[in-house]
């Protein structure tokens, strides 16, 4: 028994068992519910634990809500899911289950700004009781706050810059014991890399060492090129997690950001006016959208480290001039990258083609020397009259990725502790690559392959 059941004062609802009436109004399982709902089956999974259900929460089952997320497979996991599967019931008033339902999982969710029948609430990012959010909560999925070091079940408040807003994340994804992994995975530190004399100094890499970089960056590019064909309207960002997260396991390498200073997901995933490090949650994708995926991964010892921006759907005019531009930006920098060239000047040129074209040029965040280490010097910042130090030696490997906004520079930091958005609520794009320095030029050792998906229309 709940002791604050909706509705019904102290005493509350209790689940129905099959054959067996429910307290407090609960519905009988085994026979139809008022309304003719249909009996649940055994092989649903618990909404709180994912074991074998054959309980369901009787106001579920009178307004004929959707099983899986109201199955329970005891009164003790229907007590403790009551504090936020009770907010589900809010947001789906009397939705029936052949109406438009909000998946919490990938996809299949209503676009945003669809109202749902019976009062339900508007899918509209911010739109108080989100039935895509209530249901990922009734799923014991948790909103992520401090850093990725602790989670909460309600909307943290914040100054909002546009119209996004974080969703609840999924549990933690587990790694085989058989993948080798960077130490993080275990401390959520990467002590090592942050007492590496590494970091002030700029690695010239042995052939074996650049040999372990083209492998680690071949299954990066392996990796993201696996998402970047899930990109569509209605699949979470969850669920392009997911896939990153199987693929680079399949490969036998580690998803680099999972545990990296406790960020809680194995990629980044920034949508619309979000710069970098978005976290991937329940929202579903919806037509119009821009997405940035940011892989990396650790194989034999080396990380590979890329990303894309992709559109969603019908993208406007105004969203593909700011991603084209962004492309375009990155590839006229790794074009002046070969021996003797100052770190400094990458940041020239890519202001000098960005501004040209109305958009401005993140300054909070820089491309980093990678190899054994995930980040390490130099650092390359990507904005006009930076002041970076050191030349371009043969040898080097190090990213660029140009975070590039359509109104100002300028970012905040979400609640989370990692979602870096515009301060205006504009949109931003970026793109990276790692590149290896050649005695007479650049490698590109995450460059695209001939099976990577055709999803940018100028290639």
């Amino acid at each position: 028994m709940m002791g604050e059941a909706e509705g019904n004062g102290a005493g509350g609802s209790r689940v129905g068992v099959e054959g067996e009436e429910g307290g407090g109004g609960g519905g009988v399982m085994g026979s139809r519910a008022p309304g003719g709902a249909e009996p649940l089956l055994a092989t649903v999974p618990c909404v709180r634990c994912g074991k074998p259900a054959r309980l369901q929460c009787p106001r579920c089952l009178e307004r004929k809500l959707p099983r899986k997320d109201s199955a329970f497979c005891s009164q003790e996991c229907f007590k403790e899911s009551w504090t936020t599967h009770k907010l589900f019931h809010k947001a789906r008033g009397g939705v029936g289950d052949g109406q438009q339902q909000a998946q919490s999982g990938g996809g299949g969710a209503g676009k945003a700004g669809e109202q749902l029948g019976g009062g339900g609430a508007s899918l509209s990012p911010g739109g108080g009781a989100d039935v895509v959010a209530c249901a990922a909560l009734s799923r014991g999925w948790l909103y992520c706050i401090k850093k990725g070091q602790r989670r909460t079940q309600e909307l943290p408040s914040f100054e909002w810059t546009g119209s996004l807003r974080p969703y609840p994340i999924s549990q933690f994804r587990p790694v085989p014991a058989h993948i080798p992994k960077p130490e993080w995975a275990a401390t959520g530190f990467p002590e090592i890399e942050m007492r590496s004399r590494l970091q002030s100094s700029v690695e010239i890499k042995t052939p074996e060492q650049i040999d372990g970089m083209r492998k680690a960056c071949r299954a990066a590019r392996e990796v993201l090129d696996a998402a970047a064909r899930v990109v569509a309207v209605g699949v979470t960002t969850d669920e392009i997690d997911r896939v990153v997260h199987e693929k680079a396991l399949s490969l036998g390498a580690y998803p680099s950001p999972l545990n990296y200073h406790f960020f809680p997901k194995s990629c980044c995933t920034s949508v619309n006016e979000i710069i970098c490090h978005g976290i991937p949650d329940a929202r579903p994708l919806q037509d119009g959208d821009l997405v940035n995926v940011d892989v990396t991964v650790y194989l034999n010892g080396f990380h590979g480290d890329l990303n894309e921006t992709y559109f969603v759907g019908n993208a406007d005019e105004a969203t593909k001039k700011l991603v084209r531009i962004t492309y375009e930006s990155l590839e006229k920098a790794i074009a002046i990258v070969r021996p003797g060239v100052r770190f400094r000047e990458v940041g020239e040129v890519i202001n000098r083609h960005v501004s040209l074209a109305g958009f401005s040029v993140v300054k909070s965040y820089c491309g980093h020397g990678i190899g054994e280490l995930f980040h390490c010097a130099p650092n390359i910042p990507h904005y006009a009259k930076n002041k970076a130090v050191g030349v371009m030696k043969a040898g080097q490997t190090f990213t660029i990725e140009p975070m590039i906004n359509a109104g100002t520079w300028r970012d905040k930091l979400w609640p989370d502790g990692w979602t870096a958005v515009t301060a205006d609520g504009q949109r931003s794009a970026q793109f990276e690559q790692t590149l290896l320095v050649t005695e007479t030029g650049v490698e590109v050792l995450t460059g695209r392959l001939p099976t990577s998906p055709k999803v940018f229309p100028w290639l």
